[in-house]
């Protein structure tokens, strides 16, 4: 994975060290930049030396000679919170709801959350994200338009949750959607079950057999969309953190493809990949926790 990815890479077209039109000593210069870098040597060479400073724990360096291991966390981070406030506050919402409607296939609110989801599908998270900051920052000036903090007020924690709301609302329209379509077809699936039949012959209440018995087994396919689904979103939140100038892992991507910085590209493809790894081991032993059959190759259903 890593070799493909790095060769893949260094092949893309275009060169930031074109020395089209420069002069002899600016030519000398960029020679020595990517001697400075290792960049002369052969591919399975600077391959090699890549892969040894990953055992220590070094992402290398980019092109402007910066160690990349020195700011790619605090992108990270940026991301993370950014991703992780959406997500829950999103599932906070469409559990709920979710639930609600499996009770009511068809009812007003059914329908309302079918549009809702239409819409969180259908729009496209750059015209979302421009409309509500044209609406809320630029029309009411109820809310910052872009970045992160206001000039002089850096981890200033209030001043950082205002300036979260667009851009956290914007991812939230389709993760909603998703999750809210998601989760009310899986509760769809299950309630129908013989074991749930059985449980409310005995008496149990309608909402004890919605929360403990099926919603258990409908966590399941659930787990699985968010074990793939935020890692994905990552790299999806390119478009939001650009809309509003968010620095993180999305919109540092961007930066280095049309830059043309490779190995800061290489490097955030490894970050998302390993997070793709590490939700995908959560997942499994979130599965354990729901289904402790699992652990022994049983079926679930």
């Amino acid at each position: 994975m890593s070799a493909s990815c790095f060769y893949l890479i260094h092949e893309m077209p275009g060169d930031m060290w074109s020395t089209i039109g420069m002069t002899l000593e600016q030519k000398q210069l960029v020679d020595a930049r990517k001697h400075a870098l290792g960049l002369d040597l052969p591919f399975l060479e600077q391959y090699w030396a890549w892969l040894k400073g990953l055992r220590h724990g070094a992402l290398g360096l980019d092109y402007q000679m910066y160690p990349i291991s020195g700011y790619i966390w605090k992108y990270a981070q940026n991301s993370l919170i950014l991703i992780g406030t959406a997500w829950l506050l999103a599932l906070m919402i469409a559990f709920p709801l979710a639930i609600y409607n499996s009770r009511r296939p068809g009812g007003l609110s059914d329908r309302a959350a079918a549009m809702l989801a239409l819409a969180g599908f259908a729009l496209p998270a750059s015209a979302a994200g421009i409309w509500l900051r044209q609406l809320f920052a630029m029309n009411l000036l109820w809310l910052p338009p872009s970045s992160m903090h206001t000039p002089g007020m850096e981890g200033n924690l209030p001043d950082l949750l205002q300036h979260m709301v667009l851009p956290v609302a914007t991812l939230m329209l389709g993760i909603v959607a998703v999750y809210l379509k998601f989760i009310r077809s899986s509760l769809q699936e299950v309630l129908p079950l013989d074991y749930l039949q059985t449980a409310r012959a005995k008496g149990v209440p309608e909402r004890r057999v919605i929360l403990v018995h099926g919603l258990k087994n409908a966590m399941i396919p659930v787990v699985t969309l968010a074990a793939m689904d935020l890692p994905m979103l990552v790299s999806g939140s390119a478009i939001v953190e650009n809309v509003f100038n968010w620095g993180g892992l999305g919109s540092l991507m961007v930066y280095a493809a049309l830059s043309r910085n490779h190995p800061l590209l290489i490097a955030v493809i490894l970050l998302v990949t390993a997070l793709v790894v590490l939700f995908s081991w959560i997942a499994d032993m979130i599965y354990l926790l729901l289904d402790p059959r699992i652990r022994f190759g049983r079926k679930t259903g």
